[in-house]
């Protein structure tokens, strides 16, 4: 069973950073394409950027892109998300996970449906 932590949220006022980190166990991380969801209540769950297994490819979504960097480190099974430019439309629960693929033409989708408790991110005006 995949296991995910992710943490580092908090309050933030609009125009400030955050990193946000997860940590993965019960897969081999390194094997594997990973990605950062967020969703708010009532929403879909959103992937908006992804990491190939090797970091040599990332991508994000059009809405974070420039504002949101996404990074890992295989040796400690960690994910980031570096934050900056925060936006109150920016505020959702961030959750981590793996997925399928991490390119220019596929979605970020899901690899398993095992996820963590995510962390919230709010950003206020």
């Amino acid at each position: 069973q995949v296991q995910v932590a992710e943490s580092g949220g908090g309050l933030v006022q609009a125009g400030g950073s955050l990193r946000l980190s997860c940590t993965v166990s019960g897969l081999t991380f390194e094997n594997h394409a990973m990605a950062w969801f967020r969703q708010n209540p009532g929403k879909e769950r959103e992937g908006i950027a992804c990491i190939s297994w090797n970091s040599g490819y990332s991508r994000s979504i059009e809405s974070v892109k420039g504002r949101f960097a996404v990074s890992r480190d295989n040796g400690k099974n960690t994910l980031f998300l570096q934050m900056s430019g925060l936006k109150p439309e920016d505020t959702a629960m961030y959750y981590c996970g793996a997925v399928r693929y991490c390119s220019a033409t596929r979605s970020m989708t899901p690899e398993y449906d095992d996820w963590g408790q995510g962390t919230q991110v709010t950003v206020s005006s």
